[in-house]
């Protein structure tokens, strides 16, 4: 047995609809972020070291080369020969269309790049971008708005300096689903101050607003980050790998069986992770996930939440009245 049997991966999706294994490239364009430059904060979040997932840094190869090498350790990873260049680093919508057509278009010009994952903010996602990105769709281009909200709680949000709000994401979401775009929500499992609950009420939330996937990712500590600070000073303390690994398999258990879960775990690079060790692990992390699901006889969906509606909570509700109605249903 393997994880696609126990959840609907982003991998088997890919082998159901495109007749091969599809992977995405990881892309740093150079963008930049509004958390960053000013125009929403500075300093961007407190957990975020953008080497921690692009060890490319601020001087990125042509998006060319990054394809080309990209496509040289797939191939001969798993053999898989059609990819999706996957905009990672930073807030990959944050510029004027023109240059974001520029860029895309870049990607899209190998031969072997079906498609586009698009990783961004809530709150850059302008009436343009989605028309841009239901553009290439239309094409025939297989593509993904990967919003970054992390958690559904506006405290939690600005404790970790996110600068935006859950309203944001909501609105984001209408706009997407006007489209027809699909789109990929990225939650933190292990934000500050947070228990199982909360990223639970997370994960209902954004299942009640139509999202097509889900990633979720473990909070680690890296160098170079003001979660770094809290860590050394006692002020955080990271999930266990026990805690981690069993709270992803409840929210994977409410998960309805047709959500594409893109990932279940991240990484860090050992020579920036700081905490916890059981993030260098990958495999592992997904290991100890499958075993769990395997042990409890369970898979994706065997608990989902029914009879939730995004109009019974979103229509004339405040935010606040939002996630209680959510806590409700626990």
């Amino acid at each position: 047995m393997t994880l696609a049997d126990y959840v609907n991966t982003f991998g088997q999706d890919m082998v159901a609809r495109h007749g091969e294994r599809v992977h995405k490239i990881a892309i740093d364009a150079g963008f930049s972020c509004p958390n960053r430059d000013g125009s929403k904060g500075h300093g961007g979040c407190t957990f975020c070291n953008n080497a921690s997932f692009s060890p490319n840094g601020r001087k990125p190869p042509p998006i060319a080369n990054q394809i080309a090498a990209g496509k040289q350790v797939i191939r001969k990873r798993t053999g898989a020969r059609k990819y999706l260049a996957y905009f990672q680093a930073y807030t990959n919508t944050y510029a004027d269309i023109g240059h974001l057509r520029a860029q895309y278009d870049q990607a899209l010009d190998d031969p072997d790049v079906i498609g586009l994952s698009i990783g961004t903010r809530p709150d850059c996602v302008p009436p343009a971008v989605l028309d841009l990105l239901a553009d290439y769709r239309d094409q025939g281009y297989e593509i993904w708005l990967e919003l970054g909200l992390q958690s559904i709680f506006d405290t939690t949000l600005e404790r970790v300096n996110r600068g935006h709000s859950l309203i944001e994401y909501e609105q984001a979401i209408r706009d997407a689903q006007a489209r027809h775009l699909n789109t990929c929500t990225h939650l933190i499992v292990g934000l500050p101050g947070e228990t199982e609950d909360h990223v639970i009420q997370s994960l209902d939330h954004v299942l009640m607003l139509g999202v097509q996937g889900l990633k979720l990712h473990p909070l680690h500590v890296v160098k170079g980050t003001r979660l770094a600070n809290d860590w050394r000073r006692g002020e955080y303390q990271p999930l266990s790998y026990e805690q981690y690994v069993h709270t992803v398999v409840d929210l994977i258990e409410r998960t309805p069986p047709d959500i594409i879960y893109h990932r279940i775990t991240a990484t860090a690079s050992r020579d920036i992770l700081l905490a916890p060790d059981w993030c260098a692990h990958k495999w592992k992390v997904i290991n100890g996930i499958e075993s769990v699901l395997r042990c409890r006889h369970t898979r994706q969906g065997s608990h989902c939440v029914s009879g939730l509606s995004p109009s019974t909570v979103l229509e004339g509700s405040r935010p606040d009245d939002r996630r209680q109605f959510v806590a409700r249903t626990l």
